[in-house]
């Protein structure tokens, strides 16, 4: 492992170094290196200074640490967002999946995704994909490993460490390290050579741990358009929309903590002393500033004028701006308005729009972000054979049934093709597996052979039924010739057709 971790750390690291994505990541650079002018040295920082002599917004710096206090923690339309992902991306569970001729198949699971289930003591497939969304959201990566794969060392005081255990890596605490894929004697882009971890960061002064690409689960959904193997947070695109909608919080709380009220402008004659002027304006402030002093009568002496600056919630249309600003968050996100409770999203909510929404959500950004985790999963879990890849099991999660009228339609309609199928002479089993794995081709060699209603061979009869369309009756079984047959019974004596009955005789 030193050779491996002195190999990795002594190739270049562009993935790693590329850190420029915007302005404070320039400044930031220009500051490590240092700028003088007339012997001073100068720190150079973008953060503006308005009109009124404050920031009106706070930038959000492009890190994890950046995106989970000032996104996820203090903004509640991105913490809505990432929780509908969180919860649903949580709520698959991994199986392998037979390929027949190349097209999927059939469902099944076996011991080799252990792992997958339980990845570390008390802890769930759920538990694990949880974490793993929210680092892909923050930070654009997610990287885990086997710490039994990799050879963990044994804790102290330990006497055996556990046969599986998934380990969380800190995505900012992670660099990719390339070395350059030479092809004809020039480069063609950068080649993966392997990861590289701090324990608290590069700067902390931990050893580095190394592991090779696969090794590790990487799980990067977002592609960084700058980057060879990283990828970008979706929160980047949208961090202005944040920046706008956390200051319109703060519009809010400053106007109801200035006794909810339109700023004024108050103007006195030109005759006004200074201290006169103070005493006025101290008197203001004390009697009608904050929220406490709201609805009070404003009192004003000779010469006073008194105007509203600035516009109100309605004259601004306040709940629209914000409204579209939270729409946009939201998309960037994947997820429909509807579905996270957005006001733009209720304002034309009806139960057709939600199933709609529903499935947009669903198809266009549940599926693919499952069938992209679980091919990263791939790289760690044993395959049980060729022609079978791991895959998601999504029968079970809520959020994707129907509603009970749809399931019951489909249920009805698988019931009648099996059925069909088995009356066809298939067998019972083989047409199950094939309707619900939704592969006709699975039916091969399921057949009995048996093609009648009865599922009996040709020119067999039944039990019980006519040997044919007429209704004479069947001829008595032949008897040995040295038995004789059973004598007739008696009949009852007939008098003759033409005997006519003597009244009397």
């Amino acid at each position: 492992m030193a050779s491996l971790l002195s190999r990795i750390l002594a190739r270049p690291t562009p993935e790693a170094a590329r850190s420029i994505t915007t302005v404070d990541d320039y400044l930031a650079a220009v500051n490590s290196v240092g700028f003088g002018f007339g012997g001073i040295n100068y720190n150079l920082t973008s953060n503006v200074t308005g009109t009124y002599g404050t920031q009106p917004a706070e930038a959000i710096s492009n890190d994890l640490e950046a995106y989970a206090r000032h996104a996820y923690e203090a903004n509640g339309v991105v913490f809505a967002v990432m929780a509908v992902r969180m919860l649903v991306f949580s709520a698959v569970r991994f199986q392998w999946q037979r390929l027949n001729k190349g097209r999927p198949s059939e469902l099944f699971g076996t011991a080799a995704l252990a792992p997958l289930e339980q990845p570390w003591v008390g802890g769930t497939t759920q538990d694990m994909l949880l974490q793993m969304m929210q680092d892909a959201d923050l930070a654009g990566n997610s990287y885990w490993v086997d710490a039994a794969q990799v050879g963990a060392d044994m804790a102290p005081g330990r006497t055996s460490t556990p046969a599986t255990e998934l380990v969380r890596l800190r995505p900012d605490w992670v660099q990719i390290v390339l070395e350059p894929r030479m092809i004809r004697g020039g480069q063609a882009g950068w080649r993966r050579l392997g990861y590289v971890y701090w324990e608290a960061g590069p700067n902390s002064g931990n050893d580095p741990v190394a592991f090779l690409p696969d090794e590790v689960v990487h799980f990067a959904p977002n592609p960084d358009p700058l980057a060879n193997y990283r990828g970008m947070s979706w929160l980047t695109p949208v961090l202005r929309e944040i920046t706008n909608d956390k200051a319109m919080g703060v519009h809010k709380s400053r106007f109801f903590e200035n006794a909810a009220t339109p700023n004024l402008s108050v103007s006195l004659d030109k005759d006004v002393s200074l201290a006169a002027f103070q005493a006025f304006k101290e008197a203001m402030d004390t009697n009608h500033g904050g929220y406490t002093n709201a609805y009070k009568t404003l009192y004003l002496g000779g010469g006073a004028d008194v105007k509203v600056i600035g516009d109100n919630f309605a004259a601004m249309d306040f709940k629209n701006i914000q409204g579209h600003g939270e729409t946009r968050i939201a998309a960037a996100g994947g997820v429909p308005p509807i579905i996270v409770g957005l006001s733009e999203g209720l304002a034309s909510a009806t139960y057709s729009n939600y199933a709609q929404a529903r499935r947009r959500f669903a198809d266009g950004t549940m599926h693919p972000l499952w069938q992209n985790a679980a091919g990263c999963f791939a790289n760690i879990v044993t395959s049980p054979g060729q022609d079978v890849r791991l895959w998601y099991d999504a029968r079970d999660v809520p959020f994707l049934r129907e509603d009970q009228k749809d399931a019951a339609e489909i249920q009805k309609a698988q019931a009648a093709t099996i059925n069909g199928l088995i009356m066809a002479g298939f067998k019972p089993e083989g047409a199950i597996t094939a309707v619900t794995g939704e592969d006709l081709s699975l039916l091969h060699g399921q057949h009995t052979g048996l093609v009648s209603v009865q599922l009996l061979p040709p020119g067999t009869p039944h039990a019980g039924a006519a040997a044919g369309p007429t209704s004479a009756k069947p001829a008595p079984a032949p008897q040995p010739a040295n038995k004789p047959g059973p004598k007739p019974a008696a009949q009852p004596a007939q008098p003759p057709a033409s005997a006519t009955p003597t009244p009397g005789g």
